[in-house]
C-alpha cells in the first residue's frame, strides 16, 4: 500500500499533471495525421524528457502514445485513413457508419471504448505485472509461431463473405513480409539486388497506401468527395441500451488486447484485430460485422488500447519491450540512470507506481478531451472544401510515409499498394487481410524456423502444454468460420 501512496503523491503534482495533458493533446494531433504513428510522436519527443524528472518525462511520452493510439481512429473512421497502424480495424465498421451517416455516434464510441479499453488495461497492469511478465516469458518459438498461426485465423472471419480471397490477400501479405534479410541465416530474399527492398517493406507506408491512397484514388474515379453531410454532425446521445449492447464486445476485447500486448513483438496492431474477429465470432443480431456495426469499433478500440498496458508489463517487469514504443520508452528510463526490471519495483516504486496511476488518469483526461472534441473532429473534416479534400489525405499521406524513415523509397512502397489496393478494392478483394498476414509473417516463420532447429525437424513440439492449447484453438476458429459460412450461403 505504501508504493500505492508514493505513486499517488508523484502523480498528484501541477507539473505531472500539466505533462500528461500536454502529451495527450499533442499524442491526438500526431495520431490523427495518417501515417505519424505513436511511435514516431514519442520518438520525436523523447529527447525533450532528458532534463525532466523520470516519472514526469514518462508521463509527457505515456500521454502522446495513448493520446495518438486513440486519435488514429478519427481519419480511420471519418476518411478511411488509419492515422496509426493500431487503428487499421477501426476502419472496418467505423468507415461504414460514417457512410451511413453515424460518425458522431461511432466517434463517440472510439472515445469511450479506447478509455474503458485502457483504464482497464491500466488496472491489470498494476494488479498482475509480475505474474503475466512471467507468463510471457515462457513463450519460445513454438509458442510464437502457434500464436501466429491462431491470429491468421483472424483472415477467415474478416472476409467470411469470400474466404478464397480473403485467405489470398492473406497469402499476400505474408510473401510480401518475406522480402528482405532471412531472419535466421540472414541472406537477402526477393531484394533484387536492390538496397532498399533489403532493409524489407515497411508496414506503415503499406497500410496508407492500401486504406488511405486507394479510397483517395477510388473517390477520384467517381469524381465525388466523402459524404460528410449534416447527418454527420447531428446530435448523438447515448442510451442505457446503446451502452449495454456495447459492454460485452468492449470487456472481451479489453481483456484480449491486454493479454496479447503482455507478449512481446505484438501491440495493439494484432491486439485489435484478434479482438475484432472474436467479438465478431460471438455476434448476434441484424447487423453484421464491417457492415457498420458499433461493436466492431468498441472491440477494435477497447483491444488496441488495452494492448498499449500490456506492453508495458514486459518493459516494466522484465526490461523487454511489449512492442517498438516502448522499446523507447525503455530509452526514456535508462538514460536517467535507471534499469526496467524487477529491480525497479524495489528501488523506484514511486516511478513504478506513479506510472500505472499516472496512465490511469491519462485515460480519464482523455475521455474528457475525446468527448468534448467529437464535433470539433468532424467539422475539421468539413472545413476542407470537398475538391481539396482528398487531395489533402494525398498529401498527409506522402508525409506520412516520408516521415517513418526520411526514405523517398517508403513514398513510392505507399502509392504502389495505393495502386495495388485500388484493384483490390475493384476485385472484390478485402484490404484487411493482407495487413494482417503483413504484421504476422515474419512472427509466424521466424517462431516456425527456430522451432524447427530447435527440434531438429520433429513436430513432438505440437504435443506441449501451449502451442497444443493454441493448435486446438486455431483448428476451432477455422471450423467455427467455415461452419458459420455454410449457414449464411445455405
Amino acid at each position: 500500500m505504501s508504493n500505492w501512496v508514493a505513486g499517488l503523491e508523484a502523480v498528484l503534482s501541477v507539473q505531472v499533471l500539466l505533462f500528461i495533458v500536454l502529451g495527450l493533446v499533442i499524442g491526438i494531433v500526431v495520431g490523427a495525421l495518417p501515417g505519424i504513428s505513436a511511435t514516431v510522436g514519442v520518438a520525436v519527443l523523447l529527447p525533450f524528457t532528458f532534463t525532466l524528472e523520470p516519472l514526469t518525462g514518462m508521463m509527457l511520452l505515456l500521454g502522446i502514445y495513448g493520446g495518438a493510439v486513440y486519435a488514429g481512429s478519427i481519419p480511420a473512421i471519418l476518411i478511411r485513413a488509419p492515422g496509426t497502424p493500431a487503428s487499421a480495424a477501426s476502419v472496418l465498421d467505423g468507415h461504414e457508419m460514417t457512410k451511413k451517416g453515424e460518425a458522431s455516434q461511432a466517434l463517440t464510441i472510439s472515445v469511450i471504448a479506447s478509455c474503458v479499453g485502457g483504464l482497464l488495461g491500466v488496472i491489470a497492469l498494476g494488479l498482475f505485472a509480475p505474474a503475466l511478465a512471467g507468463f510471457a516469458l515462457s513463450f519460445g518459438p513454438a509458442e510464437y509461431f502457434m500464436l501466429a498461426v491462431l491470429a491468421l485465423t483472424v483472415v477467415a472471419s474478416v472476409a467470411e463473405n469470400n474466404i478464397v480471397k480473403g485467405l489470398l490477400a492473406g497469402v499476400l501479405g505474408f510473401a510480401i513480409a518475406m522480402i528482405g534479410f532471412d531472419t535466421i541465416q540472414a541472406f537477402p530474399r526477393f531484394t533484387f539486388g536492390t538496397t532498399n527492398l533489403a532493409a524489407g517493406i515497411q508496414f506503415i507506408p503499406v497500410m496508407i497506401g492500401l486504406f488511405a491512397v486507394s479510397e483517395a484514388l477510388l473517390q477520384f474515379e467517381r469524381r465525388q468527395s466523402i459524404s460528410l453531410t449534416e447527418r454527420i454532425i447531428s446530435r448523438f446521445r447515448p442510451t442505457f441500451g446503446w451502452f449495454k449492447k456495447l459492454v460485452p464486445s468492449s470487456l472481451l476485447s479489453s481483456a484480449i488486447g491486454f493479454i496479447v500486448g503482455v507478449i512481446p513483438g505484438t501491440g495493439g496492431d494484432i491486439a485489435s484485430f484478434v479482438a475484432y474477429n472474436e467479438s465478431k465470432r460471438f455476434a448476434r443480431g441484424e447487423k453484421q460485422f464491417g457492415e457498420g456495426d458499433p461493436r466492431g469499433v468498441s472491440s477494435a478500440e477497447a483491444a488496441k488500447n488495452a494492448g498499449t498496458a500490456g506492453a508495458l508489463v514486459p518493459m516494466l517487469t522484465l526490461g523487454i519491450p511489449g512492442d517498438v514504443t516502448s522499446a523507447i520508452l525503455i530509452g526514456a528510463i535508462t538514460v536517467h540512470g535507471l534499469r526496467p526490471g524487477p529491480g525497479l519495483f524495489t528501488g523506484s516504486p514511486d516511478l513504478v507506481y506513479g506510472i500505472f496511476i499516472g496512465f490511469f488518469v491519462a485515460y480519464l483526461i482523455l475521455l474528457v478531451i475525446g468527448l468534448a472534441g467529437i464535433k470539433v473532429w468532424v467539422k475539421s473534416i468539413q472545413a476542407v472544401p470537398t475538391q481539396y479534400l482528398w487531395p489533402t489525405v494525398m498529401v498527409l499521406s506522402v508525409i506520412g510515409a516520408y516521415a517513418l524513415r526520411a526514405n523517398p523509397f517508403d513514398v513510392f512502397v505507399m502509392l504502389f499498394f495505393g495502386v495495388v489496393g485500388y484493384f483490390m478494392i475493384k476485385g472484390g478483394f478485402p484490404v484487411a487481410p493482407l495487413i494482417i498476414g503483413l504484421i504476422l509473417g515474419p512472427i509466424a516463420e521466424s517462431g516456425y524456423r527456430r522451432t524447427m532447429l530447435i527440434n531438429d525437424g520433429s513436430f513432438a513440439w505440437l504435443l506441449q502444454p501451449i502451442p497444443l492449447v493454441l493448435l486446438i484453438l486455431t483448428l476451432l476458429s477455422i471450423a467455427f468460420s467455415v461452419s458459420r459460412t455454410f449457414r449464411r450461403s445455405g
